[in-house]
């Protein structure tokens, strides 16, 4: 997935139409038949995946094809070009035609055979989805963010009130460079922690074109929209740049800082709260279609002294403490450290031991739904990392500084910034 100079992080990691069709039931076939080894059937837990265009596919619906319990049993996409696509590649798997198919989300939620949904839609579609999810008994395995501060905190309100599991679903968690480097920070393999320095990608290097244009046969355009104001059909609008437009997502820094900064976040053992103060500068574009932070500086400050640097480079992050400095260059780059005892430094039974799955997040979350254990990257912690998001991206927007109350979740004597904090919905849709 890439657009113009910006390259996604499944990019560095090399991870190897029409109306909708009626919806039908699975039929029940032998695990054999399936390649699914001796997990039976009745033991398997059915998915429906929520989106499913490049990412959606060729990461999450091919991670759970691949998981020998778990079985996919129908797609849903505004796309007919992606749902088909996807159809035929469940199909293919396990050697059948029952994958049902559908362009309303609300089709996969109302199914009671379904015991879990994978959402991997546009951000502005996470939360709302998720919510229905949840409410109608299912398990949640969701792509960050959130659009808004708000949103997040119903998110894990109504989580926590119907008891389901929810996995944030990226896989920084399971990788070895990043649960290494939080695990050595926390246990003071640097001495105390005082500065973290994140970089996050460039923003695309052209503004978007905003001329009208004819909404493809392929497209159901206003249920792609949903939630957001109504806006002209574009090309760049949809698909994989709306990052870069503000009625769906917060551009690079909701996109990629959802990553780093949860790592920073639990390298400085913030993961349930956040920072205090937030100082963001930055350039947007005057023209065009997007909107979202053109280039930006970023200095977050911690309320156990720490600050956080961020700016626009090469994907990277970096931990300094009294005693030395931990951290790589690079998406996944190698581990650095000012020396190399470091490095090889063995966490005691002990010290802290920070919770991952390296067979990453889909496997995690298939396991907490059959233990009904938080996942590696529970709702609470997505939100709170999506948060740090929100504030940078407020701070921008105001072109000032901007004070957060981390545990009340308020700016305070802050009328402007906290009206930033939510958005109104258009009709039907709501929370």
């Amino acid at each position: 997935m890439t657009t113009h100079n910006t390259m996604s992080r499944r990019d560095f990691m090399r991870f190897s139409g029409g109306a909708a069709a009626a919806l039908t039931l699975p039929t029940v076939i032998d695990s054999r038949v399936l390649g699914q080894g001796a997990v039976a059937p009745s033991n398997r837990i059915t998915i429906g995946c929520i989106g499913v265009g490049s990412h959606g596919t060729g990461v999450n619906l091919k991670s759970f094809l691949a998981k020998d319990d778990a079985q996919v049993v129908a797609v849903c996409d505004v796309d007919s070009n992606h749902m088909e696509n996807a159809r035929r590649l469940v199909n293919d798997h396990y050697g059948n035609q029952d994958c049902a198919v559908t362009k309303d989300f609300r089709e996969i939620i109302a199914r009671p055979d379904i015991d879990a949904v994978m959402i991997s839609t546009p951000d502005h579609w996470h939360t709302p989805i998720a919510i229905m999810a949840a409410k109608a008994g299912k398990d949640v395995c969701c792509e960050k963010p959130t659009l808004t501060i708000q949103e997040g905190r119903v998110l894990v309100n109504t989580i926590e009130r119907y008891g389901r599991v929810f996995q944030t679903s990226t896989e920084d968690r399971s990788l070895f460079v990043y649960h290494r480097m939080a695990e050595l920070v926390r246990n003071g393999r640097i001495g105390k922690l005082h500065t973290i320095r994140v970089e996050l990608p460039h923003q695309p290097n052209v503004p978007g074109d905003s001329t009208p244009m004819p909404v493809p046969p392929e497209l159901d355009y206003d249920m792609w929209l949903g939630p957001a104001p109504y806006a002209p059909y574009n090309k760049d609008r949809v698909h994989f740049n709306f990052r870069w437009i503000w009625d769906y997502s917060g551009g690079i820094i909701t996109d990629w800082g959802t990553h780093l900064f949860d790592t920073a976040q639990w390298g400085n053992d913030t993961e349930h709260s956040g920072p205090i103060e937030i100082d963001a500068k930055g350039t947007f574009w005057n023209e065009g279609l997007y909107n979202t932070p053109k280039d930006y500086q970023v200095e977050y400050t911690y309320a156990n002294g720490v600050k956080m640097f961020v700016k626009d480079g090469n994907p990277s992050i970096r931990f300094e403490g009294t005693d030395g400095w931990v951290g790589n260059r690079g998406w996944i780059g190698s581990l650095e450290a000012s020396d190399p005892k470091i490095l090889t430094s063995v966490i005691g039974p002990e010290e802290t031991h920070l919770f991952t799955c390296p067979a990453g997040e889909h496997r995690n979350f298939l396991d907490c739904v059959k233990t009904r254990k938080l996942p590696y990257f529970p709702v609470e912690i997505g939100h709170r990392v999506s948060t740090v998001c929100h504030l940078a991206n407020i701070s921008l927007l105001l072109g000032r500084k901007v004070t957060w109350d981390p545990v009340k979740e308020v700016f305070p004597d802050d009328d402007q910034a906290m009206r930033m904090t939510r958005r109104s919905m258009r009709a039907p849709w709501h929370l």
